[in-house]
């Protein structure tokens, strides 16, 4: 899957927690937000004026970081649960990630992993 169709993938399943998604689909998707959420961050400093002690005591953000970080909850959501699905695992794994530290290295690892050959029980095998 190419950048342009993962970010399309992205927001046409904005809530699609059912199917399967390929790795290319989910590291393009992680790729497209950090790059997003760095705009936001330069929209949001240059709002306050270049004021780095308020951008800082504002947690690095702003109203238009904020506004971004609502869209994108879901869909963000919705395609680690698909990618979740593709390695053969319940979507509930995604709260391990609330585990500090060691949650976000194993949710790392499943996501790393390759996809689950043919069908399972979340739909056909999106590389198929």
């Amino acid at each position: 899957m190419s950048f342009g169709t993962a970010i399309k993938a992205f927001w046409s399943n904005y809530a699609n927690f059912k199917s399967r998604a390929r790795r290319s689909e989910y590291w393009f998707i992680q790729l497209f937000l950090f790059l997003a959420n760095l705009a936001t961050a330069a929209i949001d400093f240059a709002l306050m004026n270049g004021d780095v002690n308020r951008f800082i005591a504002n947690g690095g953000g702003g109203i238009v970081g904020l506004i971004w970080i609502f869209a994108t909850i879901v869909p963000a959501l919705a395609v680690l649960i698909r990618r979740l699905h593709d390695t053969n695992r319940t979507g509930w794994w995604a709260l391990i990630g609330l585990v500090p530290f060691v949650g976000a290295i194993i949710l790392l690892v499943f996501t790393i992993e390759d996809s689950n050959n043919g069908a399972n029980k979340y739909g056909a095998s999106p590389k198929d």
